[in-house]
């Protein structure tokens, strides 16, 4: 089973272990850790949550990172351990074709984890957003057919 990952960046501190919790029932729900395949950009927030979580129940890893500069230009330095750490953890690291960071590098990225996916998790409040945005991604899973689990535990709240 693939699971690929969409969410919001901005999660609080109090919303993190809430969302961990409700992804780690949600990869050992579809019978074995060890069966899974999480799929993530590993952003800061949802995406790295759920990455941590499919690792930490057993689970593999595949990260697709949106540009060649995605690295240096985006993750901040109090991201960059963790971002670290589940690059070296990943199985597979596939980097988009883009030099910059930007929309049309995260779009992409998107319609990689949706289009190699067998499900999405959206760690999502159900708001609208921008244009690549955690709605848009959940729009585009459901376009595709990808069945998708919305989680978003009471008391979470974005920053």
């Amino acid at each position: 089973m693939r699971i690929g990952v969409t969410g919001h960046m901005n999660l609080t501190a109090d919303t993190t272990p809430l969302v961990y919790a409700e992804i780690t029932r949600q990869i050992t729900a579809v019978g074995g850790a060890a069966e899974v395949t999480g799929v993530s950009c590993i952003a800061r927030g949802a995406d790295s949550v759920f990455a941590r979580a499919a690792l930490d129940a057993g689970g593999r890893l595949e990260v697709v990172v949106p540009s060649r500069n995605y690295r240096e230009r985006k993750v901040k330095p109090d991201h960059a351990p963790l971002f670290d750490e589940l690059v070296q953890r990943a199985e597979r690291v596939q980097v988009m074709d883009f030099d910059d960071a930007g929309a049309e590098a995260y779009e992409a990225a998107n319609e990689v984890v949706v289009g190699s996916c067998d499900r999405l998790i959206a760690v999502w409040d159900g708001e609208g957003g921008e244009r690549g945005g955690t709605g848009s991604v959940v729009a585009l899973a459901r376009e595709r057919g990808v069945p998708v689990t919305v989680v978003w535990p009471e008391g979470s709240a974005r920053g």
